[in-house]
């Protein structure tokens, strides 16, 4: 039987909250990794997206962008999954929970935490939530733009597998002008030659 969060001292907490979310290297998207076109996960997804921010963070619409807090909010955000699950970014069913659970296991897992860091954690989660500040404007739209780079590298594999629309994809996506117009127009600009090339179909078909 393990010990409860209670009888553990600090950094015994913390330990126990670091090994719990070593699952995260478990949980696994629907976009694929660009060599060997295995699915990625929530962990490699979460690196990336970091270096994503430290090599592009010059394109961020705020001049003053505070790039730490960005990377903890990328490093934090996903963690959730663990509990509640990927939910595909065009899945409208899952998506009407998706916050719900989410926060539920927020509680759970930052709560693994002592309270002066789990507070610190889940409000940083909520930030991301938000997407009110410079930082989590920016954090979501690097969220956006990986995804759509590695669908552009696996020649819409994910796309093509869901029967995604470039419509659909501008919609769920269009916010990343928020944190970024440079990102947004150059990977608007890729889109269209992913239309261009037949990776990604301009309109859903007629029925």
């Amino acid at each position: 039987m393990e010990p409860s969060s209670a009888s553990l001292d600090r950094l015994g907490r913390q330990i126990a909250f670091i090994v719990e979310v070593d699952k995260l290297k478990e949980i696994f998207r629907q976009t694929l990794v660009i060599n060997s076109r295995r699915q990625e996960n929530d962990a490699e997804h979460s690196w990336h997206l970091c270096l994503v921010v430290i090599t592009l963070a010059e394109y961020a619409n705020d001049p003053d962008l505070d790039v730490l807090r960005v990377l903890k909010m990328l490093i934090l955000h996903d963690i959730v999954e663990i509990d509640a699950g990927d939910t595909f970014a065009y899945d409208t069913v899952g998506m009407s929970d998706q916050h719900e659970r989410e926060a539920r296991a927020a509680d759970r897992l930052f709560g693994l935490l002592p309270d002066d860091q789990a507070a610190d954690f889940r409000a940083l989660w909520d930030e991301f939530e938000e997407r009110a500040t410079a930082e989590a404007k920016f954090a979501a739209a690097c969220d956006r733009f990986q995804p759509m780079l590695l669908n552009l590298n696996t020649e819409g594999a994910s796309w093509r597998k869901h029967g995604i629309t470039k419509p659909q994809v501008v919609a769920r996506n269009q916010h990343v002008a928020e944190g970024s117009q440079a990102m947004w127009e150059r990977i608007s600009a890729l889109l269209d030659e992913a239309v261009a090339n037949g990776l990604l179909p301009a309109q859903a078909p007629a029925k």
